[in-house]
């Protein structure tokens, strides 16, 4: 994954991973942004909570982007962990 920051020109801080950059807009998938949670915690919460499908790529104009920057480690740990796709093996007895 390619976790980056994109500030928003409405002041949102997005998370996302950007699969890829034009000249004219990004896509991401996966966007979440920072919401306070009380006892100076941070939570998160979709970017785009009413998208009909989560799995969805999504293309955002560059010209409502800021900038684009990493994030800090421990967001980007727990948001690979939110989004990885790592699949347990099944559970066989042995007898």
């Amino acid at each position: 994954m390619n976790v980056k920051l994109i500030r928003m020109w409405s002041g949102e801080d997005v998370i996302a991973d950007l699969i890829e950059e034009n000249d004219d807009s990004v896509v991401i998938s996966n966007p979440i942004v920072a919401i306070p949670a009380g006892n100076g915690q941070m939570g998160f919460a979709p970017w785009s909570p009413l998208l009909k499908d989560k799995d969805e790529t999504l293309e955002v104009t560059r010209k409502y982007i800021v900038y684009i920057a990493d994030t800090q480690d421990q967001i980007e740990e727990q948001y690979n962990q939110m989004f990885s796709v790592i699949q347990a093996p099944s559970k066989k007895l042995v007898l």
